[in-house]
């Protein structure tokens, strides 16, 4: 088996999806977890100057959609043709536009700016996106009708979005919910969270 390491802050955020993915066929790594402090020193020797790091075999890996859908391939959680594989990129695509639209709002500057972007990210962004990724998560499942790992990336930046977005944002929405429950019920996933370092984000 290959030897794996996650580096990244210590908090879920952009790694906790690999960490879901590692964890739910129980295969060992290594969480690296590196204080902010530390940070400036080694920036520039990583890829792009960028977490998360994935090491396969001392092998590094960067961008965080493409290390979970390689994961994805090694623990079986992808698409059986190509048009399966898509609709499951999809799903990730649109979880991840977004987190970047929540993103672009949380780490605005400029406070004033920063306000009157909120409203509209609260007002009609949030919502948008919420009552899309409902309707696209039907059943429970965000893909095919069964577990894939967009339901794993999805519900491991959750608390990413939810600290970004300053509330509960699945709350009301019933199949969200189910996929959330159906991932962390997993017995890896499960076991994972339990003995995770405890962060907001």
């Amino acid at each position: 088996m290959p030897e794996y390491k996650i580096q990244y802050f210590n908090v879920k955020a952009l790694a906790e999806p690999l960490r879901f993915l590692l964890s739910y066929k129980n295969i060992p790594f290594d969480d690296v977890r590196i204080q902010k402090e530390d940070w400036p020193a080694i920036k520039d020797t990583m890829p792009m100057g960028q977490m998360p790091i994935l090491e396969i075999d001392g092998k590094r890996a960067h961008q965080s959609v493409a290390m979970a859908r390689y994961l994805a391939k090694q623990v079986g959680l992808v698409g059986s043709n190509d048009w399966e594989d898509l609709e499951i990129d999809m799903a990730v695509d649109t979880i991840n536009d977004f987190r970047n639209k929540i993103g672009a709002v949380q780490y605005e500057a400029d406070e004033e700016v920063q306000k009157k972007k909120r409203t509209t990210l609260d007002n009609e962004i949030i919502p948008f996106y919420l009552e899309k990724l409902e309707a696209l998560a039907k059943g429970g499942h965000f893909a095919l009708g069964k577990l894939t790992w967009a339901d794993l990336y999805f519900v491991g930046i959750l608390d990413y979005l939810n600290y970004m977005a300053k509330k509960d944002l699945t709350e009301n929405y019933p199949n969200l919910n189910k996929v959330k429950e159906t991932v962390l019920a997993l017995e890896g996933i499960k076991a994972w969270v339990a003995k995770r370092p405890q962060t907001d984000l």
